[in-house]
């Protein structure tokens, strides 16, 4: 069982950074979103040898990171637009990127980006 406890803003400036910290063992890391009256998507994704993936919206603009050590992801956010105002979720699993969302899921932690 993997718990994760996810810390970051509500109201956010222009740049933020979300951290999350996992209990368990992981193989991937990342973060979801979900804004109102829209289907969660995936945010980022990062394995423990470092490899990610990007939802189009956020390249160029959100970096995320991992510190294995820790079994500590992170998201900065930077640029950040009010349609990036969501729930945002920490999510880890043992297996891949592409299942990521069958895995661990933290609670959420609402940043909201006002124009």
């Amino acid at each position: 069982q993997v718990q994760l406890q996810e810390s970051g803003p509500g109201l956010v400036k222009p740049a933020q950074t979300l951290s999350c910290a996992a209990s368990g063992r992981t193989n991937v890391m990342g973060w979801y979103r979900q804004a109102p009256g829209k289907q969660r998507e995936l945010v980022a994704g990062i394995t423990s040898g470092g490899g990610t993936n990007y939802a189009d919206s956020v390249k160029g603009r959100f970096t995320i990171s991992r510190d294995n050590a820790k079994n500590t992801v992170y998201l900065q956010m930077n640029s950040l637009k009010p349609e990036d105002t969501a729930v945002y979720y920490c999510v880890a699993s043992i297996g891949t990127i592409a299942a990521l969302g069958r895995g661990y899921w933290g609670q959420g932690t609402q940043v909201t980006v006002s124009s």
